[in-house]
Parts: C-alpha cells; structure tokens; sequence
C-alpha cells in the first residue's frame, strides 16, 4: 500500500506482468510493421516510461519523437484536452504508431487523429499498454492493447495523480474504501467474545458479522446459498469454505457504507483466513487485526459451569465437554495466530477482569492500528 497526496493506492499490476506485456506488444507490432522503419511517437507525459522501455525492445530501426497534451494533470478529466503539440517533422508517407501508457474514454485518440488528418501519413496505428473497455466511449480502432483493466484510476509506469507516481516501476490501483476498520475477533468459550463484540460495534459503529448467525439466517430464509448450504448438512457433510465466502461476501456487500466489520467465527483454516484476505481486497479493504481474549483455562471452566446453570446449555454442564471445546478452540487459534502474527496483525488482550476493563483493553489496540 502507498499513499500519494491525500490517497491509498495498492498494488495492482507487477513490474513483471508490464514487461510481459510490453514484449508481447513488440513482438505483435515489429511483425506486422516488417521492414519498414516506423515512426514511434509517445505521448507526454505519461507514456515516457512506455516508449524509452519500448525502444530499447524493439529488434529493428526506428524513429522516435513525442507530442505532448496541452492539458491532462492528476486526477482531472480528460474531458477538458484541448491540443496536442510536437510535430514537426514531416510524416508523409510513413507508418505512424501511437505509444499510449493508457485508454479510458478515449478523448485523446480523437485528438490524435485530429491532428494526423491532414498529415498524408501511410497509416496510422494505435499501441496502448493499458485499456479501460468499460470506460471507453469512442469508435476508433485500437490496433494493439497489452493489458486490459477495470474503470478504476492508476498510477506508476508514468502515470500520476497530481504530479505523483510517475516513476514507479510497477502500477497501483486507487484504494476507494479509506477508512475502514475490520477485526476478527476470537476468544475460547467462556471469554466474554460476544458481549465484547456488542461494545464494540457500538463504539466503532461496525457491523458484527457472525458465521452462526449468517448460516442461520440463509437457511431459514431459503436462500440460493442458504439452501446450497442445507444440501451439504443434511449429507453429514463440511459446507466448502468458499460458499461460507460467498455468504460473508453478501453480508458485507449489504453494508458497504459500514466503517468496517467484526468477524466473528471466521476464519478458522489458513485456508479460510486467504479467502478472507481475498474477499475484503475486492472490497477494497483489508483485515486490520486479529484480537484474541486470552484467559487462563480454569477460569473459563469456572466461567462455564456457572453460566451452564442458568443457560439450561448441556455443553456448559459437563466439565470433560467444556475442556474440549477449549482444547478445539487453541488448536484452531494457533494456526491462525500464526498466520495474522507473520503480518503483525495478531493482538492478545487479557480477557481476566471486570466487562468494563477488558472493553479498555481491547480499545486501547483497536485505537492503535
């Protein structure tokens, strides 16, 4: 992630996959153009990177110059181009080709062949490294597209927003979602999780996103995925991580105005935890942190049984089951402990103490991510 100005762009396309696609454009155009010697011509500022790396691959003779926008900054339209200025040489007859690093409405190309209208060249072809389809509004024939792209803004490889980004060797995609913030919280039976959630979807305004309570809701409700999910029960089978996504997906895109999510019995697998990754990068989002209540084991025996007589729950009855859901529960945190601490994302908060402490605690981290 990087930040320009006042906004957050993540990584989008690789220095790599630009140079791939780079070489596939040379090797497409040195083939049809044959023997003859083109006329390359770059158009400022932001195809600079393209046309020098461009040349250096290019197997045969050629000329090259550059024309450049009158107007085109930052994040501004380019509704408002004007003119393109720079030519001056001759062009009769040769075969002009246009380095473009990007096509979105496509405003500039109808300047370009304004202004090659009357310069009797043998053709004129367009390159562009990168092309918004969604975006693009005119009709004119683009001759050679490397990369194909969503209608989101970018910078890098020569593309800027408000003079920034230029020289980054590799292209990063605006973050739109700025300010969100989304835990998983975990904590073994007994720990106070789900009163803590409560505190802190109020405090934080977020939406507490609860697995159990998805899946119920979807089964009840006879969803597509809800009934998707009951087919796989009913066989004493495991619902496949990626419908638990997909029903996730929904929840979250239901409150895409939210400041952010708790996620609350999920993930539970490294497996799990990627998807999650996944999921909230297409949101243009990510997981901030994993908070896990640690409390030491008798108590939360203690805890349980007493809870157990006024519950009327079995399973916080029986000390043997209470001990082996503590035992489930540490062997699926650990993995996924490590998983968050490689990204420095895992936070243990002491669970032991009055509601109102533990509630500081956790502020205390979230208040510092």
């Amino acid at each position: 992630m990087i930040k320009l100005h006042d906004k957050y762009f993540k990584p989008f396309v690789s220095a790599k996959e630009i140079d791939d696609a780079l070489q596939r454009l040379v090797d497409e155009i040195a083939e049809d153009v044959g023997d003859e010697i083109p006329v390359f011509i770059g158009i400022l500022n932001g195809s600079f990177m393209l046309t020098s790396d461009f040349v250096k691959k290019y197997p045969k003779t050629c000329e090259v110059t550059f024309i450049k926008l009158a107007s085109y900054e930052g994040l501004k339209s380019t509704e408002d181009i004007q003119r393109l200025i720079g030519i001056t040489q001759d062009l009769t007859g040769r075969t002009v080709i246009i380095l473009e690093d990007i096509i979105d409405t496509g405003n500039t190309l109808h300047e370009v062949h304004r202004i090659f209208k009357n310069q009797n060249v043998k053709s004129l072809k367009i390159a562009t490294l990168f092309y918004k389809p969604e975006a693009y509004k005119k009709d004119f024939k683009l001759h050679y597209v490397g990369i194909e792209i969503p209608d989101k803004f970018i910078v890098g490889y020569g593309l800027d927003y408000d003079g920034l980004g230029r020289n980054l060797p590799e292209v990063y995609q605006i973050k739109e979602t700025q300010h969100m913030t989304n835990l998983v919280l975990f904590g073994p039976p007994g720990a106070g999780k789900g009163t803590q959630a409560e505190f802190l979807k109020e405090k934080y305004n977020l939406v507490h996103i609860s697995t159990g309570d998805v899946f119920r809701y979807n089964i009840k409700n006879d969803t597509a995925l809800g009934m998707l999910a009951k087919s796989y029960i009913e066989k004493g089978g495991l619902v496949p991580d990626q419908l638990t996504i997909d029903m996730l997906s929904v929840e979250v895109e239901k409150n895409a105005d939210a400041n952010g999510f708790i996620f609350d019995g999920f993930p539970r697998t490294n497996a799990q935890a990627e998807a999650l990754d996944k999921l909230m990068d297409s949101k243009d989002s990510q997981i901030n942190a994993m908070i896990a209540l640690e409390v030491d084991d008798a108590i939360l025996v203690k805890r349980l049984l007493e809870r157990g007589k006024t519950s009327g729950r079995k399973d916080d009855a029986d000390e043997t089951v209470i001990r082996k859901r503590i035992k489930v529960y540490y062997n699926e945190t650990a993995i996924l402990k490590d998983y968050y601490t490689a990204q420095d994302k895992y936070f243990g908060v002491d669970g032991v103490g009055s509601i109102e402490d533990i509630t500081v605690r956790l502020n205390a981290v979230i208040d510092n991510l």
